[in-house]
């Protein structure tokens, strides 16, 4: 089988780090042994919460980074701004509240008017001129987008111009209009929605396949779109790395101060604000409550969201950002991994870590969302509705009842599992890049299904 040459485009690449990279990361880690030559467009100074110069050190050597000049903002001067031009909200915090019955500032609306769908677009214009170089002189068979940042579905248009049989695949991490726009969006007005969905339609309309990350993500982006073929719409889930995590059992023995240490890793933002798990924990027994000690590993999005953790006093312990390498290890050593979301279609990356550690998961979650769907699929842990604080007090004193019997009550799929270790399935998803090659040529008609262990999943 001759090798096929893909351009991976992705806004975040390493040594940037957060959960946002690894996807893309592990496409360019495990795609040249499976006989793919990969090419990573990506930028030189992404808007990242932090560093973490190991994830780099895993990509392989023939691997060729191009790096671009984005005009987006550092970080840390992002935030700044954001804070000076929206100001400091107060009151309480409610994740269905989109923000639409706010109307933000003169000169928060001018910024929110200009960066159109995200602050990111400023990075379109280089990405372009960068892409349309590289497709030409590297010989590219097929692009590969990763998102978000959103803005970089509009380069699906502008390669479809240019390169009018070139394969395109569009990889949504998130689902972008049902759930991202209202619950982490920069701009959430009546403009800012109806330029997105004119964006998102345009690419999926020039893009060759459309690929999201849980079922039900996919059949909502499908069904925005009844005209496109059925075969354009994939499913290719987030997994986690086995040789960052090896093997984990349940703590059984009792810590020397008999605390049961539950951990959170990763960004506490819009879709993860942390209201209702705050007044749940405050409502517990005092004999509960002080056995329980939880970590927070990541950044935290809005003062708000801290304001409201630090209330829990000497129950919480917050981290900030740590190398992946740090915040696994955090994870491993406490006796439960923390999940929380309000999203009904989309599955947070770090849940697939906590599962391929082998951690018994205690998870506030949409009720009908493919978060409990998996959660239950996978025997992975305890779940309450993310909205009912009776219901999480609940899932927090079993979860320090059953701390003596942890190891024989938790029983996950281990074979199931398996089936979301990220070799695994970018060893999948590179034989569907190639049928997609071959399909977008007229050569194949149809995509395969691929077996996922103890299931399927339709690619």
């Amino acid at each position: 089988m001759s090798a096929l040459n893909v351009l991976l485009v992705t806004y975040s690449f390493p040594p940037a780090g957060g959960v946002g990279v690894l996807r893309a990361g592990s496409f360019a880690r495990y795609f040249p042994s499976e006989g793919l030559r990969v090419d990573v467009l990506t930028t030189r100074n992404a808007s990242a919460v932090g560093t973490d110069p190991s994830l780099l050190s895993k990509i392989p050597p023939e691997v060729m980074v191009h790096r671009t000049i984005t005009l987006d903002l550092p970080f840390a001067v992002k935030k700044g701004l954001k804070k000076l031009i929206v100001g400091r909200r107060s009151g309480s915090i409610n994740a269905s509240d989109t923000g639409s019955s706010r109307k933000p500032n003169l000169l928060k609306r001018l910024v929110q008017d200009i960066l159109l769908p995200d602050p990111q677009v400023t990075w379109v214009p280089m990405l372009t001129r960068a892409a349309t170089r590289i497709v030409k002189e590297r010989n590219i068979d097929l692009v590969l987008i990763t998102v978000p940042p959103f803005s970089s579905v509009l380069l699906v248009e502008r390669l479809r111009k240019r390169y009018p049989t070139l394969p395109i695949v569009l990889d949504f991490r998130d689902e972008w209009l049902a759930t991202t726009i209202d619950l982490v969006s920069f701009s959430r007005s009546d403009r800012a929605a109806r330029i997105a969905h004119q964006i998102e339609a345009t690419a999926v309309k020039d893009a060759t396949a459309v690929v999201a990350v849980t079922d039900a993500a996919r059949d909502e982006i499908r069904r925005r779109y009844p005209d496109e073929s059925e075969h354009k719409f994939r499913v290719v889930p987030n997994g986690f790395d086995a040789s960052m995590l090896g093997a984990s059992e349940p703590i059984t023995r009792p810590r020397s101060d008999d605390r049961v240490v539950v951990t959170y890793i990763g960004s506490v933002y819009g879709s993860t604000e942390p209201t209702t798990l705050v007044e749940a924990l405050l409502a517990l027994p005092s004999e509960v409550k002080s056995r329980l000690q939880i970590r927070f590993i990541g950044h935290i999005e809005e003062p708000r969201y801290r304001d409201s953790l630090l209330r829990l006093g000497d129950m919480v312990e917050l981290n900030g950002f740590l190398p992946q390498r740090a915040a696994l290890a955090a994870m491993k050593d406490s006796d439960y991994a923390l999940l929380v979301s309000h999203d009904p279609l989309n599955v947070s990356a770090k849940f697939y870590d906590y599962v391929g550690a082998h951690k018994p998961i205690l998870a506030t979650i949409h009720s009908r969302g493919d978060v409990r769907a998996k959660l239950d699929e996978l025997r992975a842990g305890w779940w309450a509705d993310s909205r009912d604080v009776k219901g999480i007090c609940r899932l927090f004193i079993d979860a320090v009842n059953r701390i003596d019997t942890l190891a024989s009550e938790f029983r996950p799929e281990l074979e199931k599992v398996a089936g979301y270790e990220r070799g695994v399935l970018a060893h999948r998803y590179a034989d569907l890049l190639r049928e997609i090659a071959h399909w977008h040529n007229g050569v194949s008609p149809e995509l395969p299904r691929v077996e996922l262990a103890g299931g399927s999943c339709e690619l």
